[in-house]
């Protein structure tokens, strides 16, 4: 009998790895762990000396280049899923972008082009892979996205992004409706303060990191290997009945906001 939080024979995307600090790094080599193979995605051509590195430790999964702005790149990518195992178990979004003056300023002052390339590949861009991922999952799967607690509440600084990340929590709970007829079980993950490169464009980071060491019940930051392994569960058998929620992996972090 296969444990509750294995991930023996499963097989999956994981899409947004830039370097050794990124969500989906922790994610992937979770997944190895417990058993699964993945391809893993990386957004820019730049990325590539930074990522290649680091295949060793997440089981030299396949690497491919997806700019999910890019129809073709992300066909592409399901494409090579279906060629390789013939179905998805499991996609992982780890995905976020917003212009530096957009997001710097007043969600009153953003730019309308600014708002839409954030909606587009922080939200939108999950809905495209959900939409040719659901085919693949023949026998039910799982879809997670990477959100933050700024999509509930105003924390100073994550401005624009806040109004971009509560759209993301809401298309979870829609196609959680839609899709769990076919088995298929749509999730956020909502990590607290990481030291990540997208973490890096937020003003006054270290200020919010710090008040998560100090103030939040664990007294420490969640790591990404700390959302990879919640990632294990909500995509294993042990997440069989969890769906359409927002899962944190903070330290409790969002208790004392």
């Amino acid at each position: 009998m296969t444990q509750a939080f294995s991930m023996q024979g499963k097989v999956g995307i994981v899409a947004g790895l830039a370097n050794e600090d990124s969500i989906a790094f922790g994610c992937a080599q979770a997944l190895h762990n417990a058993g699964a193979e993945c391809i893993v995605t990386y957004a820019s051509p730049k990325a590539e000396r930074f990522v290649t590195p680091l295949l060793p430790d997440m089981g030299e999964p396949e690497l491919m280049l997806c700019d999910v702005q890019k129809e073709d790149q992300l066909d592409a990518l399901f494409e090579r899923a279906n060629e390789r195992w013939g179905r998805v178990d499991f996609v992982i979004h780890s995905i976020a972008f917003a212009p530096l003056d957009d997001l710097h300023g007043r969600v009153t002052d953003c730019s309308k082009e600014g708002f839409n390339l954030a909606m587009d590949v922080s939200c939108h861009s999950f809905i495209r892979m959900a939409k040719r991922a659901e085919p693949l999952m023949k026998n039910g799967g799982a879809l997670l996205n990477m959100t933050y607690y700024g999509a509930e509440k105003v924390v100073d600084h994550y401005n624009m992004m806040g109004p971009v990340k509560a759209a993301l929590e809401s298309t979870t709970r829609y196609m959680a409706e839609e899709l769990g007829p076919k088995g298929i079980r749509v999730n956020a993950v909502s990590p607290g303060p990481i030291r990540t490169r997208a973490a890096s464009g937020l003003e006054a980071f270290e200020e919010l990191a710090r008040d998560g060491e100090k103030r939040s019940p664990l007294r420490r930051l969640a790591s990404t290997r700390d959302v990879g392994n919640a990632a294990v569960y909500l995509a294993s058998s042990a997440g069989a009945a969890i769906t359409g929620i927002t899962h944190y992996v903070d330290a409790g972090h969002h208790i004392r906001f």
